[in-house]
């Protein structure tokens, strides 16, 4: 019985070092595409991409969208790294900045607002 209580005590203290919201909550990312006034832009294609070679040569996608009627596009279970972003719709994209998203916080629901022209 001593054993058995000392095994749970030690369970527990071994628990509370634990990031709890790291295992709850998995790391998303939600992604605003805007036009260069401001507005939301609706069905623009938006790709991530881990490396900045695949990124250039425009392979290897980790990720292919479309934004919503809100101009939003919603991802869960991501890890917590920093991507490169290609966002396009029609003649307008977002080359010339915000080509990279910081990395991810883990666990947490992440937000980034990339604008296109």
């Amino acid at each position: 019985m001593k054993t058995l209580l000392t095994i749970l005590l030690a369970s527990m203290i071994s628990f509370s070092f634990v990031d709890v919201s790291a295992q709850i909550f998995n790391t998303s990312l939600t992604i605003t595409v805007r036009d260069e006034v401001g507005n939301l832009v609706p069905g623009a294609e938006v790709k991530l991409y881990k490396t900045e070679a695949d990124y250039q040569k425009e392979e290897n996608s980790v990720m292919e969208e479309t934004s919503d009627a809100k101009g939003l596009v919603k991802l869960k279970k991501m890890e917590a790294i920093s991507y490169y972003v290609i966002v396009r719709k029609g003649d307008k994209d977002n080359s010339g900045g915000g080509e990279i998203i910081a990395k991810l916080d883990e666990g947490k629901f992440n937000k980034v607002t990339i604008v296109i022209q």
